[in-house]
């Protein structure tokens, strides 16, 4: 009866190896330099003839790519293909006019994120580089995109108290989990966050969230400038216009039955 039980536990044959190739994926998440086959044994704690196996594995698929010359890795292909495909399927170009427009509006930079993690990943605005159409990972705690995405979470999506270390940036960024609790509340009772100077100096940031049918934040919408240009006196005026637009986005991004 023990073993019965044990085999049903188990994990799936080729499961590690499943996990082990999208961690390898997961190592490029820095848009940092190429990775040798000793960089990413390193970040993997995986042997160097593991990760070179799991590697060139990877790139007959198409998910990496080799240099010729140095040997080390890039992304490959099948991921460019696969980002694109769910960047449509998103509806997500359809979102670039709605923050263009909010963005000539307020004259501040607008952003829209989802959650991955600990942390808020931009997909469109101002943010993205226009070189490589990536757009910035940002820790959630220490950010407005972050706080509304943490205050109205998505099933499965860890607690705060889960994030782990809550690093400082700034003297102002929150680093207790109790505080970052507090500041949570606080942000589900105003409807919106802020983020003034925690996560860089000099840059105050409000956010909303774009809600679905059932409360939970499919995205989070940011309206990022200065203390002197987005102040406490035209905050509301601010939140306004970012309130339209997370509408305008529900309506783009949502089929009909999740809307709110």
């Amino acid at each position: 009866m023990a073993e019965a039980a044990t085999a049903v536990q188990s994990p799936p044959a080729g499961a590690q190896a499943v996990q082990r190739a999208l961690g390898l994926l997961h190592c490029f998440h820095d848009n940092g330099p190429d990775l040798s086959a000793s960089d990413l044994a390193r970040r993997m704690g995986l042997s160097v003839s593991t990760a070179h196996r799991l590697a060139r594995t990877l790139v007959s698929a198409g998910f990496l790519e080799q240099d010729e010359q140095t040997a080390r890795y890039r992304l490959g292909p099948a991921v460019a293909e696969l980002g694109q495909l769910t960047f449509h399927q998103r509806g997500l170009h359809l979102a670039g006019p709605e923050l263009e427009l909010l963005s000539r509006r307020t004259k501040a930079t607008t952003d829209l994120a989802i959650r991955s993690g600990a942390h808020a990943v931009i997909l469109v605005g101002g943010s993205v580089r226009p070189d490589t159409g990536l757009g910035l990972r940002r820790p959630l705690h220490s950010t407005a995109l972050g706080k509304v995405l943490l205050a109205w979470p998505r099933p499965g999506e860890t607690t705060p108290s889960a994030l782990g270390p809550l690093l400082s940036f700034t003297d102002r960024t929150i680093t207790e989990p109790s505080l970052l609790e507090e500041e949570l509340a606080k942000v589900r009772a105003a409807g919106y966050a802020l983020n003034d100077g925690e996560s860089a100096a000099g840059v105050r940031t409000v956010a909303v969230p774009v809600l679905d049918g059932t409360g939970q934040a499919r995205f989070a919408l940011a309206v990022r400038s200065t203390p002197a240009h987005l102040t406490d006196d035209r905050l509301d005026w601010f939140l306004g216009h970012a309130r339209s637009c997370a509408d305008a986005l529900a309506v783009l991004l949502l089929p009909p039955d999740q809307r709110p």
